[in-house]
């Protein structure tokens, strides 16, 4: 018998598709580090920022809801393009490293499976059960 672990909460992305979006992520993590490399920044920079989203996980502290809320803010590709837009509209362009190393950290993220989180608990992403 299957525990409720094992069966793919509804939503949850299964088979051939969980395994295009996690070649997805480490394709995405390979460009952002390539792209990075070419910014001149320091790698000490990359190494040091790269977990940086994670801080957000403390709002789980608050309660599930609020915390998957917070760490799922921090785990879409929105802000990261967001800032990689006003960095070269506004001509800051010494914001392009931070950018990339965001976007490097959701994709490493989506290559291991670490999905964005459901309100019920840190192990249910959209990718299936952390642990699984």
């Amino acid at each position: 018998m299957k525990t409720d672990k094992q069966i793919a909460a509804p939503g949850t992305v299964i088979a051939a598709p969980l395994i295009l979006l996690r070649a997805e992520g480490a394709f995405v993590f390979i460009l952002s580090i390539l792209l990075y490399a070419h910014t001149g920044a320091s790698w000490w920079r990359f190494g040091a920022l790269l977990l940086v989203p994670d801080v957000l996980m403390a709002g789980y502290w608050l309660g599930p809801r609020r915390g998957a809320a917070f760490y799922n803010f921090a785990h879409t590709y929105i802000g990261p393009v967001l800032l990689a837009g006003f960095a070269v509209v506004s001509s800051h362009l010494g914001l392009l490293p931070y950018s990339l190393i965001w976007t490097a950290h959701i994709a490493m993220d989506r290559a291991l499976a670490y999905g964005l989180k459901y309100p019920t608990g840190f192990k249910k992403t959209h990718l299936g059960w952390i642990g699984a």
